[in-house]
């Protein structure tokens, strides 16, 4: 049988361990964090993060973090390297180069290039006289703990201060450059994060194929217009094309007796919920939710009134927001 109680105390003991080493490591930072930051900042060209074995996985991440936020970034394989890569490294570049140990001898060749050619050498190790450490323009050091995997051998805690401290770097770059939503969405447009950021403008539909009618549209014609544009409703709009109303199928069912001798104007719901184009798409089906309805009139709240276009909840499904 298969001793549950052992097993919650297993993982229990590696997530404590792993969070004291998280808390070292952050009471542990200190000038050369800083120096880290400033010289990043201060790159005309991109990142270049490399390691060897798990610290090659975390070194990927952390390049990739760099990337989506801000900080142009690439992940060198230390062996592809020795191998016709080192080609990828040009002056205008940092490196930055992971081992706990710092004497992972695949590294051996980045490392040489790096001090042969001038390229600025960010290291991450845990020992302070170890080959990366001393080489290095700016070392940032772990706290020399054991790992978390109850033997010594297995990276854990190790690879999740690296991680940490890559993640620090890389908001500490977006805070400083004040990197907003939009910004990110345009390095991650797909995937739910991206559809979460998606802006009404981005969704809406605009121009002809948008189903508005005058104030004094026949019904008939506007019965039309509905069945043409396909979104089940059609917008209102005075003399300077300005949204004073929307005729839904609540509307039309209210306005049964007579329907087709009267206008558009007589029948509509005025002053109908609209949304600013500028506003998250999150933000509009909320609304729509709210109200029970499907679709949305976007109005510039600087265009006195004027439409923008029109949202509907399946744009919004479409991409992942709901």
């Amino acid at each position: 049988m298969v001793d549950h109680a052992k097993l919650l105390m297993t993982a229990r003991r590696v997530i404590t361990d792993e969070a004291e080493a998280l808390r070292q490591l952050s009471d542990g930072l200190g000038e050369s964090f800083a120096l880290a930051v400033d010289l990043l900042l201060k790159t005309k060209g991109r990142v270049i993060v490399s390691g060897m074995g798990k610290s090659g996985h975390i070194a990927r991440k952390i390049a990739a973090t760099f990337a989506s936020t801000g900080t142009p970034a690439q992940f060198v394989h230390p062996a592809e390297a020795s191998h016709g890569d080192l080609g990828m490294l040009t002056r205008g570049d940092v490196v930055m180069v992971l081992s706990n140990s710092g004497e992972t001898p695949e590294l051996a060749d980045i490392v040489a290039y790096t001090r042969r050619f001038q390229i600025p050498l960010i290291g991450v190790a845990s020992r302070p006289d170890s080959t990366l450490i001393k080489q290095a323009d700016i070392g940032l050091l772990l706290p020399r703990l054991q790992e978390a995997c109850g033997i010594g051998v297995v990276p854990t805690t190790s690879t999740t201060m690296t991680l940490a401290l890559g993640d620090a770097l890389a908001v500490a770059l977006m805070e400083h450059r004040a990197f907003t939503p939009e910004n990110f969405r345009e390095f991650h447009p797909g995937g739910k994060l991206g559809a979460q950021l998606s802006r009404v403008r981005d969704l809406m539909h605009i121009g002809d194929s948008m189903p508005l009618v005058g104030t004094s549209t026949p019904m008939k014609e506007a019965l039309l217009v509905i069945s043409q544009k396909g979104f089940g409703v059609v917008g209102v709009t005075d003399g300077d094309a300005r949204l004073v109303g929307i005729v839904t199928d609540g509307d039309l069912r209210r306005h049964m007796d007579g329907l087709l001798d009267r206008t558009a104007g007589q029948i509509m719901t005025a002053n109908p919920t609209t949304v600013a184009p500028d506003a998250l798409a999150e933000e509009a089906v909320g609304l729509m939710n709210a109200r029970a309805i499907t679709c949305l009139f976007a109005v510039d709240p600087e265009g006195n009134g004027k439409i923008a276009g029109i949202l509907h909840i399946h744009d919004c499904l479409r991409v992942g927001v709901a």
